[in-house]
């Protein structure tokens, strides 16, 4: 019989996190959410069958990964600006990895986007009144996530 506290497994805390974005220098990120997918139900009724529907898969959906960190240069606006300029062409889509990291900072999980790229930059809200670190928000919108 297997020993009980062997087979237990641990959950890892949600703020120790890296990523990259197409495999370049890790950022390290204040926030991270957006890691989902969805897909639709298409119901079909049967001619004949009034006790229920039938429910097939339809398209998978992803939301828009939102990353969050202090504001500290003009990196992530650049890398924004790229995808606005219509004069560069054909535009290249962005690849990235999510790394959930547990003790002594081994990777525990991955998730990896692509064909993203960044459809919001957010600058950060001042006021004199708080005492608070500038934050910076992009949003990547993507096709595909997957699990590393």
């Amino acid at each position: 019989m297997a020993d009980k506290k062997t087979d237990r497994r641990q959950a890892f805390g949600a703020y120790f996190f890296e990523v990259s974005i197409d495999g370049g220098p890790v950022c390290y990120f204040r926030s991270c959410s957006g890691l989902k997918s969805e897909a639709e139900a298409q119901e079909i009724a049967e001619g004949g069958l009034n006790t229920t529907t039938h429910k097939l898969i339809g398209r998978t959906k992803y939301p828009n990964i939102v990353l969050k960190q202090g504001f500290a240069g003009w990196e992530l606006f650049e890398l924004r600006k790229r995808f606005m300029d219509d004069s560069t062409s054909p535009i290249k889509r962005i690849s990235g990895m999510i790394k959930q990291l547990g003790p002594g900072g081994k990777p525990v999980a991955k998730w990896g986007f692509k064909n993203g790229w960044i459809c919001k930059w957010e600058g950060p809200d001042f006021d004199a009144g708080k005492n608070e670190i500038s934050i910076e928000t992009i949003e990547i919108a993507h096709e595909e996530l997957t699990k590393e």
